[in-house]
């Protein structure tokens, strides 16, 4: 099983959409994501809640957690979504890195593109690993 990571600080907007479209798009016989942060937030932001939910992903239940070793053990990648210095890193794993801004606060259609962007990049990551 392919495990990949997404991580950013808070665990409550650009890691959530990743892991949720990875999961959308993989094939769950051969890969999975989870995101994590190293500090992580109450709740997922509402206006990324808002823009998944318009493409019928729903992530109202998902809850931010702690990127911890136990979490990590079995991973074969760490993507981190533009947190510069504040970016986990976990011993071990191959680490990229997507330049992202935080939807945090941003008007809606800002939140959709940074959303599109990442459906963009989970695609290709998964058909460079198929």
């Amino acid at each position: 099983m392919y495990k990949v990571i997404f991580a950013c600080v808070h665990n409550a907007g650009r890691s959530q959409m990743a892991a949720a479209f990875f999961n959308h798009l993989a094939d769950p016989q051969k890969a999975v994501a989870i995101s994590a942060g190293t500090e992580p937030g109450v709740r997922v932001h509402p206006e990324v809640q808002a823009v998944m939910q318009e493409i019928g992903i729903d992530l109202s239940h998902a809850k931010p957690q702690k990127l911890t070793e136990e979490l990590a053990k079995d991973a074969q990648l760490l993507i981190t979504m533009g947190c510069g210095d504040k970016c986990p890193y976990v011993p071990g794993l191959r680490r990229d890195d997507w330049p992202l801004q935080d939807p945090k606060g941003l008007p809606i259609q800002e939140v959709r593109a940074i959303r599109d962007e990442i459906r963009q990049r989970v695609k290709l990551l998964i058909a460079a690993n198929a």
